[in-house]
């Protein structure tokens, strides 16, 4: 019998038509949900997709603080209210003439600004009919076939405005307009700040709860630049604009690429633009959601700002505020005195002359508006202005002289009155008629002219013939410039403030060869007070030129108040170059300024003689005719300036390890025989104050170490140990 075959039967296991089946439901759901979206909602979601896009805007945060060396706060920022309009890309100039009418009637706002081009504008826009009618029929119909265009149309109407139309306008509408030239100042999506000055908690509260009614505006806190020392070093602080003046048109574009905005205050002067990038710090990052028509839906921050970091000065304020006391007191004294009609300033910069820290940078000018007299900050003049500063620099004449190999140290020379064919006779002020041999340290000791005048004839290949011409080599003044220019006299210091002058070269024309002799007493070219204190420092540290700088570091920003934070920079000591001299004749020369301020033949003795901290020091008067702010006063008919003296003084203590060097300078002093000590009564009492100030601050250091290590003693030590109790008392 033949067996048939049975055929086999495929098998699909349960568990796999389940998950076929549950696939199968997905995708089901997934079409079903699709459908409904593009078939249902579709035309809603493609509605609300057309109805927002993200605008995204900067939001300005506080500067960086500055505080000085010891952690005092000069310039803060303080909070103000702040009412702030947002103009959407949709605001038309109906709408915000209305919001602008409201917010009238909540606030008073200042008119001062408005111009009268904005009452012009103001009054066509509420004038149509009237602004029609200031154009002629003639003018229309050119207008009409094209001959005339839009704008000029506007001109003529502008033009056509006259005092009685503008007078129509209320106190109450320029208020409007006020406001309203607030709305329109900035670009759209971009808060601009409409009243932040003086803004009354009532108004505040009442903005606030009416914000629904007031498309646009808002109501937030601002900030305000807050100088802690009123007037004191102000000139050099700087200026930031307002949110009114925004960017300085001269260096919009400068910042625009550096991501700022047109109302961006910014720093326009000194220590505030110099640092500009590190002061202005982080914007906060929003995002402003708006419809297709550009009407602000909401808000919300990308990114939280920072304020901009802080600077440390290397100012110490005490000793500021004391040099500019003694400063005020002795300009006022002198000018009082007869025969002091054209001093009307004084200068003192400060510096550690091992780091080239300015310590203090003081200068006051003295004026008289309406009939009062006032003091005003001058500080900028230690680096703005240029004097002619006398025997101070003979210093540099010295080193001069070792450095070109005319002249070695200890070398005697005749001081002797000079006499050349067709001048006068050039002498020193102790010797107007003898001969008297002098070595190099007694000639600065005495501020011998005659030691410079024949160090300047060896520099020029010259030689000294009594009653006769006088013929120098002309590169003379390049070479005595040259070596002068390693203290600094003459080029910029390095400090960090912008526009810093170099001083004034005086003209060399050929047959004048005298004028060398002028140079090398200094009494031709003009230089800076920031200039002379770095040419003393330089001498004080054995010829290390060090950059001047007044900040001393940059620090991060804390949220405590007046607290400062971690160190982010640290400026350090720079030498700008070493002087090409010998140990040696430094020393001749520091020894020099010794005996100048200790020796009782020294210029500088009955002043400083006395000091206990020992100083070195070098005085300078130079004569010449006036140049100051009232020549023009003297020339004006084809008259002559009358002839006054500046007065200078350079030094540094204490002598063997100098910790301060100083410049004084007192430009036109007196006038005729009316002579003054100001400049070194100043220099006394500023390095009084100076050493004063140490002294107490080690005091109170000591004092608290003391105590604090009283108060740590172990409890074993209970006998001499102090309670807490008694240390407050003591405090």
């Amino acid at each position: 019998m033949k067996k048939t075959k049975k055929k086999k039967k495929t098998h699909v296991p349960f568990r796999m038509n389940m998950m076929f089946f549950v696939v199968f439901l997905l995708f089901s759901i997934l079409i079903f949900r699709l459908g409904i979206v593009q078939i249902v909602q579709g035309e809603d979601y493609q509605r609300k997709i057309e109805r927002t896009e993200d605008v995204t805007v900067n939001a300005s945060v506080p500067r960086g603080k500055i505080f000085d060396r010891g952690g005092q706060v000069i310039v803060d920022n303080v909070p103000q209210n702040s009412i702030t309009y947002t103009r959407s890309k949709a605001a038309n100039q109906k709408e915000m003439m209305d919001t602008a009418k409201k917010l009238a009637k909540l606030i008073s706002k200042e008119t001062e600004q408005v111009t009268e081009r904005d009452k012009k504008d103001f009054w066509i826009m509420r004038n149509e009919e009237k602004a029609k009618g200031k154009i002629s029929a003639k003018e229309w119909a050119k207008f009409e076939e094209g001959e005339i265009s839009d704008k000029e149309i506007y001109q003529l109407q502008l033009d056509r405005i006259t005092e009685n139309n503008l007078k129509e306008i209320s106190e109450e509408e320029l208020e409007v307009l006020a406001i309203y030239r607030e709305f329109t100042s900035g670009y759209s999506m971009t808060p601009q700040v409409v009243k932040n000055k003086n803004v009354t908690e009532e108004e505040y509260a009442i903005v606030s709860e009416n914000l629904s009614t007031l498309p646009g505006v808002n109501t937030t806190t601002d900030w305000d630049r807050a100088y802690t020392y009123d007037g004191t070093l102000r000139t050099v602080l700087g200026n930031i604009s307002s949110s009114r003046e925004g960017l300085p048109k001269e260096m919009a574009d400068f910042y625009l690429s550096r991501d700022y905005s047109r109302n961006d205050r910014v720093g326009k002067s000194y220590i505030e633009y110099q640092y500009e990038e590190v002061l202005r710090g982080q914007k906060t990052k929003m995002k402003n959601i708006t419809d297709k028509a550009g009407n602000i839906l909401d808000s919300e921050i990308v990114r939280e700002g920072q304020r901009g970091k802080d600077l440390i000065l290397t100012i110490d304020m005490d000793l500021q505020l004391a040099v500019e006391a003694i400063i005020e007191e002795e300009l006022l004294k002198t000018k009082r005195q007869p025969g002091h009609p054209l001093l009307d300033r004084a200068f003192v910069t400060m510096l550690d002359p091992n780091t080239g820290e300015v310590l203090a940078l003081a200068g006051k000018r003295y004026t008289v508006s309406k009939g009062k007299a006032e003091m005003q900050d001058f500080a900028l003049g230690n680096i703005s202005t240029s004097y002619t500063m006398g025997s101070s620099v003979k210093g540099a004449t010295i080193m001069t002289g070792y450095m070109t190999g005319v002249n070695r140290p200890g070398e005697v020379m005749v001081d002797e009155p000079l006499r050349f064919r067709g001048t006068n006779p050039k002498s020193s002020w102790f010797n107007r008629g003898g001969a008297i041999g002098i070595n190099d340290t007694y000639a600065l000791m005495r501020s011998s002219n005659v030691y410079m005048f024949k160090t300047a004839i060896k520099i020029g290949k010259g030689k000294y013939r009594p009653n006769q011409g006088l013929k120098l080599d002309p590169e003379a003044f390049s070479i005595m410039r040259r070596h002068f220019n390693q203290f600094g006299l003459g080029v910029p210091t390095g400090i960090d403030l912008p526009n810093e002058q170099t001083g004034y070269q005086g003209r060399t024309p050929a047959g004048e060869p005298g004028l060398l002799l002028d140079y090398s007493i200094g009494q031709f070219d003009t230089y800076t007070p920031m200039q002379l204190a770095q040419y003393v420092s330089t001498i004080a540290n054995g010829g290390y030129r060090m950059k001047t700088h007044i900040v001393k570091e940059i620090r991060e920003p804390v949220s405590e108040l007046n607290k400062i934070g971690p160190v982010a920079k640290e400026i350090r000591p720079e030498v700008l170059n070493r002087i090409d001299a010998k140990p040696e004749w430094i020393d001749r020369v520091q020894e020099g300024f010794r005996q100048v301020a200790q020796s009782s033949q020294g210029t500088g003795a009955k002043y400083l003689s006395s000091a206990p901290y020992k100083p070195a020091a070098k005085t300078g008067t130079a004569e010449g005719l006036y140049d100051g702010p009232d020549r023009e006063k003297y020339t004006k008919n084809g008259g002559i300036p009358p002839m006054t003296w500046n007065l200078t003084l350079v030094g540094y203590a204490p002598h063997d390890n100098p910790e301060v060097a100083f410049s004084v300078v007192v430009p036109w002093a007196y006038q005729g025989g009316n002579a003054t000590d100001i400049n070194k009564i100043i220099g006394r009492r500023i390095l009084d104050k100076y050493f004063e100030l140490k002294e107490e601050r080690m005091e109170n250091m000591s004092y608290e170490l003391t105590v604090e290590k009283d108060v740590k003693k172990p409890d074993g030590d209970a006998e001499s140990a102090e309670t807490e109790d008694e240390v407050s008392d003591k405090e």
